[in-house]
């Protein structure tokens, strides 16, 4: 009678933990803005539970329209998950939601004390295993919460505008932040379809924005300077930077157009570009052992492909984009 009740309890637990295992992830997103309204899109495509939340009513009431078109964008580029989207529930006050949270997402103002109260509340609110996420694009947690003893649940979960079609997440956590609320976070965010980034540590800007912000600091002094126009800028990344950037990455990119892959570049190419840095007051140092790990690195992403192999895929590759981007060039921009 022990064996078989033993049995009867084996049973009756792994069919719960297979219902659990099965459940929609349930999401709260706070801010009905762009950024919230296309999280909202991003998860109930995939069925989760999603409630959004926002003060504001007006915005609130505009959110099932901004919804909608950001699913139309899902559609179009192809990045619908299979089964209809779950519903959008609409809350003014997160507090009627309740406990029974996996992620929260905070889109609200890029201010860390209009942070720093939404975190207060959500500590009192939310139960102990609810991860804690914020959209900023430059706040790290360790400012919005600076006891690292309050941090274990909390993250940095930075999109890309729109993240309804730009699927990339930059995932930040903070000196206190427990490993198992990254590792939880990049889950529930790669099961809605984007491609989480984990940064060793917190930086400011995290790594999108600083790289956007070299590149716009010094378009910005290009132009100061009267070495070119907004045009020529915007010209020379659109046909020159941005088709490969596309597809290879700076680092690919190097590999591939130099002889010497990595090292080469950086022999060929390191001593004018420190040049280039010294000329803006920047000293960094391409040393010997930074280039070697860099090409170590890239040696391991690329597998068991040659660098050759890689050069004829991204020459074919560009040729497709710069087609596609053409095609697009002719079509009339929508005005409305």
């Amino acid at each position: 009678m022990q064996g078989s009740s033993f049995r009867t309890f084996v049973r009756i637990a792994n069919r719960i933990n297979r219902e659990v295992a099965e459940m929609p992830a349930r999401i709260l997103i706070l801010g009905a803005g762009p950024i919230g309204t296309s999280f909202a899109a991003v998860f109930s495509d995939a069925g989760a539970c999603v409630t959004l939340c926002d003060p504001d009513t007006a915005r609130l009431e505009h959110s099932p329209k901004a919804i909608s078109e950001h699913r139309d964008a899902i559609e179009t580029a192809k990045l619908s998950m299979d089964g209809p989207p779950s519903e959008v529930t609409l809350i003014s006050d997160f507090g009627d939601v309740g406990e029974d949270l996996d992620l929260v997402i905070e889109c609200g103002p890029e201010d860390v004390e209009t942070k720093q109260g939404i975190f207060a509340d959500l500590h009192a609110r939310t139960a102990s295993d609810t991860i804690l996420a914020t959209a900023s694009s430059a706040i790290t947690i360790s400012k919005i919460i600076p006891d690292p003893a309050k941090q274990a649940r909390c993250i940095v979960a930075h999109p890309v505008n729109p993240p309804s079609i730009l699927r990339l997440i930059e995932l930040c956590p903070a000196p206190g932040t427990n490993p198992s609320t990254t590792e939880r976070a990049s889950e529930l965010f790669r099961s809605a379809g984007f491609s989480p980034v984990v940064l060793g540590h917190e930086v400011e800007g995290f790594l999108l924005n600083r790289l956007q912000s070299a590149v716009l600091r010094e378009a910005y002094r290009l132009v100061d300077e009267g070495a070119a126009d907004v045009d020529a800028i915007d010209t020379v990344m659109r046909l020159g930077l941005g088709p490969r950037w596309a597809l290879s990455g700076p680092f690919e990119t190097a590999e591939l157009n130099t002889i010497g892959g990595i090292k080469g570049h950086a022999a060929r190419m390191g001593p004018a570009y420190k040049r280039i840095g010294e000329d803006r007051g920047e000293t960094v140092d391409w040393h010997p052992d930074l280039v070697a790990r860099v090409a170590r690195e890239r040696d391991a992403l690329r597998g068991d492909t040659t660098v050759e192999q890689r050069r004829i895929w991204r020459a074919h590759a560009v040729a497709r984009l710069i087609a596609a981007r053409d095609a697009l060039a002719g079509e009339p921009n929508d005005e409305e």
